[in-house]
């Protein structure tokens, strides 16, 4: 009878108005609680939706309201408080009918509290069953209507209103249940929603859907009863389920909102330039193609607006939950070998010196660079090609030959021009930088392939709207990004892609590590990464059987048609091989006066100097030249018109021996040994 002496007391006291000097004092020296309600943080994208959202410290989802469906605001009012905007933050009124109606039932019939009581309880976690703790409330309610306005009461319950387990506030309410923002709800959701924070934890849907239906059946009742909803609106909520399960909360580009919530804690929305549509796509879609990958194989995925520099999606891994794919790590950040990636900029650089063109011919034979001596992924030779062709078929002799004849620094001077950070192993760069030798993110290559896109002038790409266009020095002259991008564009697409003109290039490091393909078209820059991510190789894993097709599936999905590539800017030299001028007709190094003719042979073993511990034969290996090669010991013939470049001869005895090989224009090279028993 306590409880219910309470009601009647206090809407006797303000019914009657008694005290009220005593009164007017007693809430003007009330303590109120923090009225600054904390909030998870938000990560949304470029048009406002959602992308990820942060628990609060203690693990309740409580989000900023936002814009909420105003007919759920009429039915919460007109359901909980329909004298809200007028009273002081006690209905005297409801008080004394709620009191009278408890001592004549002996029960509690309806509630007195206002909304604005309703706040003070929650601001304070406060219980309702004891006379202090109703007093208590009464006298915060009377204080915060002195001290915030009625819309800001309204966004005080907004925030804190129960909905079962932890999830506080209409907007994880939406969420949760309905799986969308509370801008917008039908009859039968709004009234759900009004009837839970009566007893958040036994009308639970997702537990008690019953227990929920009827709650929410008693709202729409009253409302039909108070004129405020038609019958026949009422009829049509009521043929609507109750929510049986919560909907998990939007987790879209995860690796990107939690390095930007860790970076700014206490922030409450943090905006980005993804794009949600596209990412959720791309989500999707590398989900998609690692279902038939080894369950330890992830994939990155990085789109840019090179024009602006927004970064419009990032997938660091196909499952962020995923520990056996290692899905926590963002692999758009993790430092890997670029393969072949590298090349165009190679290429770029050494057009833009005037150390060769499109049409220039460059040698594809074994070559040495003193003791480093690359060769084709295939194995196979081409002999004299143009560049166009070198960099399509992704060789590696000739890129190797501007790399030497540019200076390897100069790719990496390009690179951090880019905005790129490349990580070297082993201090000085070598010639096998142009081959991958060098550790890059997909980050800093697909913002490389920006400036490539962009004829040579880099841009910094980001995630922060309204970023200022930060560009640095150009990384080469526009012909030379022109003419790079033109061969790049006349690749054909991979086996069953649309067929698309977009410049790309694909990658694969050695062990088959990393599979790439970076590419962009007039107006986008995208980038594929395919791999383990703890950097075990993927056997069979190649960027052109693998990672192009999907980046070409993001072009796909990224617009209907690829914008056009620029034209070629005024200057650009478009002639073939033979009108060249004559420097450009054929590439030879700096230092070719003094070296020795193209494709002369080398004896690669045994190599002049050596000491050769003799056994029963004698292995001879050639390098260069054109077959067939004859082979001479002291200057007598051993090997006539032998077409092989590796063979052996019977051991010609102890002492110092003179190797020479001729080949089939004359050409010879000698090699001085030492045989020892």
């Amino acid at each position: 009878m306590r409880r219910h002496a309470s009601f009647l007391l206090a809407g006797l006291l303000f019914a009657t108005g008694l005290a009220r000097d005593e009164v007017d004092q007693w809430i003007d020296r009330t303590d109120l609680p923090a009225l600054m309600v904390e909030t998870g943080t938000e990560v949304v994208a470029r048009d406002g939706t959602l992308l990820r959202a942060f628990t609060v410290a203690d693990g309740r989802w409580r989000l900023d309201p936002g814009p909420v469906d105003p007919g759920f605001v009429a039915m919460l009012i007109a359901y909980e408080d329909n004298r809200f905007h007028t009273h002081n933050g006690v209905d005297p009124l409801a008080m004394l009918r709620a009191g009278l109606q408890a001592a004549w039932n002996g029960r509690v019939v309806s509630g007195g509290s206002t909304l604005t009581m309703q706040v003070a309880r929650l601001l304070e976690e406060s219980g309702t069953g004891r006379l202090e703790g109703k007093l208590r409330q009464i006298r915060v309610a009377l204080a915060l209507e002195r001290r915030l306005t009625k819309e800001e009461i309204l966004g005080l319950y907004l925030r804190l209103a129960p909905y079962g387990g932890n999830l506080e506030g209409i907007r994880a309410a939406t969420l949760s249940y309905f799986g969308k923002e509370p801008r917008r709800m039908t009859p039968a959701e709004a009234a759900l929603l009004v009837a839970l924070p009566q007893s958040p934890e036994t009308r639970r849907p997702d537990r008690f859907p019953e227990a929920a239906a009827k709650a929410r059946t008693r709202v729409l009742d009253r409302m039909v009863a108070d004129g405020a909803m038609e019958d026949e609106r009422r009829s049509a909520a009521l043929t609507e389920t109750v929510p049986e399960a919560r909907h998990p909360f939007p987790v879209l580009a995860p690796h990107l909102a939690e390095r930007l919530a860790s970076g700014k804690p206490g922030t409450h929305r943090i905006e980005t330039t993804i794009d949600a549509r596209l990412q959720a796509r791309l989500e999707t879609l590398a989900a998609r193609a690692m279902r038939a990958s080894g369950a330890r194989t992830s994939l990155a995925v990085l789109v840019a607006d090179h024009r602006s520099g927004d970064i419009l999606a990032t997938v660091g891994s196909p499952d962020w939950t995923n520990n056996s794919r290692a899905g926590f790590v963002d692999m758009t950040r993790a430092l890997r070998s670029p393969g072949s990636t590298l090349k165009p900029f190679v290429y770029a650089l050494a057009f833009d010196e005037g150390l060769a063109h499109p049409e220039t011919l460059i040698e594809d034979r074994p070559t040495a660079f003193g003791t480093y001596a690359p060769q084709n992924f295939d194995r196979q030779y081409r002999g004299t090609i143009t560049a166009r062709e070198a960099l399509q078929l992704s060789l590696n002799i000739p890129v190797v030959s501007l790399t030497e004849a540019l200076g390897p620094a100069r790719l990496l001077a390009a690179l951090r021009k880019s905005g790129g950070h490349p990580d070297l192993p082993r201090g000085q760069p070598g010639l096998a930088v142009a081959l991958g030798g060098v550790g890059i993110t997909l980050e800093d290559l697909v913002q490389a392939y920006a400036a490539l896109a962009r004829l040579g002038q880099p841009i910094r790409l980001h995630t922060t709207p309204g970023a200022p266009e930060a560009t640095g020095q150009r990384l080469f002259g526009p012909e030379a990004a022109w003419l790079t991008a033109d061969i790049l564009a006349g690749l054909p697409p991979p086996a069953g892609a649309p067929a698309q003109r977009i410049a790309y290039k694909t990658g694969t490091s050695y062990g088959h590590r990393d599979a790439w393909a970076i590419g962009f078209d007039g107006a986008h820059v995208a980038g594929v990464w395919m791999g383990r991510a703890d950097g075990a190789s993927v056997p069979g894993a190649f960027g052109g059987d693998l990672a192009a097709p999907i980046l070409f599936d993001i072009f796909a999905r990224l617009k209907s048609v690829p914008d056009p590539l620029p034209a070629p800017p005024p200057a650009t030299l478009i002639l073939p091989t033979a009108r060249l001028p004559h420097p450009l007709q054929q590439f030879r190094p700096r230092s070719a006066a003094f070296a020795t003719a193209p494709n002369a042979p080398e004896i690669a073993f045994p190599p002049d100097g050596a000491e050769v511990e003799a056994g029963p034969t004698l292995a001879l290996k050639v390098r260069g030249g054109t077959p067939p090669f004859t082979w001479l010991a002291n200057g007598a013939p051993l090997i006539l018109a032998d077409r092989a470049r590796e063979t052996a001869i019977y051991n010609p005895g102890q002492g110092y021996l003179t190797l020479s090989v001729i080949d089939a224009n004359g050409q010879s090279a000698t090699a001085n040994v030492t045989l020892h028993p």
